[in-house]
């Protein structure tokens, strides 16, 4: 994708001062005294229910060059299903790409009822990595807006995108907490139990937080998402720009047990680093010493456009209220990997929606959007 002009951190293009705060202005300080866990705040499982889920409505050329157009059925039909079972908020630039979101929910006969727009324009259609990240104190709710740059300044500007959580704190008079590093939402997984799982490929690159240690980040990691302890992976799947997220390669869909993705051809790239992941995660205890209880889910064929190869996993599902949604890709493995994801979900529905155009921008559903709990 072509890079544009490169532009400010949101410490420079927003007063925080305007809004109620609580964080840390130098990243490499250790006074983590008012904190989301020191406030007894902490990040749910993406499966403990919604009020809403958060997206960003696409409409960057260069995130899906000549394919723009034909994201919008499936990503439409992604929205319809989630609305069946919460509120979907979109962000949206002005009046004109809200109507056209409209025009394009309509044709898929997508409930209005249940769609919200706010007008916070962005960058970019990432609202996972993006969005804010919401915690969560018995019935109160705050918001965490990390430092975000593109993953690792490869496409500014970013400075849009990177302010979108303080304006959705703001606009809902939300406590919000700045720990001033960057974080992405694609980059940790959560067991709803104290355990975050990540990626040394992402967290430790030095285009993220150079400046931070692997114990200064997993500080950060809890003390800002209200957790006990942080596992690592080692590297994401080919193709993936991200530098390796979580969410294309392992998920938690329990306390203690994991989805994982393998691949079946040894001759293929993913093949080494994927059992590599898979033999750290049969090492890995939990902070209760228990072990993980390790699904394994296929990969499918290599899908490659313009002589790209792209992240395609089965992994980037995202878990709705009423339903999980799978990107598949006219693959072989697509039915197979829906039926092992079903047995994980037994009280949701899983469904499968084409992502052959949506992978040409680098990312899925999970990459697209970004649960608010219920409280």
């Amino acid at each position: 994708m072509p890079e544009q002009n490169k532009s400010e951190h949101h410490t420079s293009n927003s007063n925080p001062s305007d809004f109620p705060t609580s964080g840390l202005s130098d990243p490499s300080s250790s006074d983590f005294s008012n904190t989301p866990v020191k406030s007894g705040f902490s990040f749910p499982p993406e499966w403990a229910k919604h009020e809403a889920t958060w997206l960003s409505w696409p409409h960057k050329e260069a995130s899906w060059p000549g394919k723009l157009e034909t994201i919008y059925k499936p990503y439409c039909e992604f929205i319809k299903i989630v609305a069946t079972g919460e509120k979907v908020r979109i962000n949206v630039k002005d009046e004109a790409m809200k109507a056209f979101a409209i025009a394009e929910l309509d044709k898929v006969d997508a409930d209005l009822t249940q769609i919200e727009f706010y007008f916070n324009e962005s960058n970019d259609a990432w609202c996972r990595d993006h969005g804010p990240a919401f915690v969560v104190k018995g019935n109160e709710k705050a918001v965490v807006d990390w430092g975000y740059n593109a993953w690792g300044d490869k496409y500014p500007p970013y400075d849009l995108d990177d302010v979108i959580p303080t304006k959705i704190a703001k606009h809902f008079n939300l406590q919000l907490f700045l720990p001033d590093i960057v974080m992405e939402g694609g980059s940790v997984e959560f067991n709803g139990a104290g355990t975050i799982l990540t990626t040394t490929a992402c967290l430790l690159n030095k285009n993220r937080n150079p400046h931070l240690s692997k114990e200064q980040i997993e500080t950060y990691l809890k003390e800002f998402y209200g957790q006990e302890q942080v596992l690592w992976l080692g590297d994401g799947i080919v193709g993936d720009d991200t530098d390796g997220h979580i969410d294309d390669i392992t998920r938690f869909v329990n306390e203690d047990t994991v989805l994982t993705v393998v691949e079946s051809n040894p001759f293929d790239e993913n093949y080494l680093l994927l059992q590599e992941n898979l033999q750290a995660l049969r090492a890995m205890k939990l902070h209760n010493g228990r072990r993980l209880n390790i699904v394994e889910l296929p990969m499918p064929s290599p899908v490659i456009h313009e002589d790209t190869r792209l992240p395609a996993s089965y992994a980037n599902f995202y878990i709705a209220n009423a339903a999980v949604i799978v990107p598949i890709f006219d693959d072989v493995n697509d039915q197979k990997a829906l039926d092992i994801i079903q047995e994980c979900f037994p009280d949701r529905k899983v469904v499968g929606i084409n992502s052959v155009d949506i992978i040409w921008g680098l990312g899925s559903f999970h990459c697209l959007s970004q649960q608010e709990p219920s409280v």
